[in-house]
């Protein structure tokens, strides 16, 4: 058992086998997307779904594999992710007119329902996130994750070649 303070929710690992930062990087991702998960349950999405209708709302109908890409997902990823919002009513698929290979995936009209309060959640999502930051903070969080970003990158493309 943990001392009060040194507990911080299902890791079960110290922070020194993995390392502070990671440990740290792990925790905050997993309560950033715990709080995603609570703030978009009242619209019958889960995370990573409203990042689809935002864009099927922003663009219009797109390929699938057009979805794929930009989203930077995985073909099976976004396979189950479609076919859950056509299950939930949310988007339909049809054969392409002029490729039959593709799919193209649109929003149904009663998903435009959601769009506001999808969109107005990632605001909030933002604002508890970094509740009593000042805007040096924010500034400064934002550029440390994006420098972080750059080096999980490289690292990746180092890795792969």
């Amino acid at each position: 058992m943990c001392a009060q303070d040194e507990c911080h929710g299902p890791m079960t690992l110290p922070a020194g086998a993995i390392g502070p930062l990671n440990h740290a990087v792990i925790r905050v991702g997993r309560l950033h997307h715990q709080l995603a998960t609570q703030l978009l349950r009242r619209t019958g999405l889960f995370p990573g779904q409203e990042l689809v209708m935002m864009h099927l709302w922003e663009h219009g109908p797109q390929r699938q594999v057009d979805l794929i890409r930009l989203l930077d997902s995985d073909a099976a990823t976004m396979t189950r992710t479609v076919a859950r919002l056509e299950r939930g009513g949310f988007v339909r698929r049809r054969p392409s007119p002029t490729d039959g290979r593709a799919v193209i995936i649109e929003a149904t009209p009663a998903s435009q329902a959601l769009r506001g309060e999808v969109e107005g959640l990632w605001p909030r999502l933002e604002q508890l996130s970094t509740d009593g930051f000042t805007e040096e903070q924010r500034a400064a969080a934002i550029a440390l994750l994006g420098s972080l970003e750059q080096n999980l990158r490289k690292a990746i493309t180092e890795q792969a070649g």
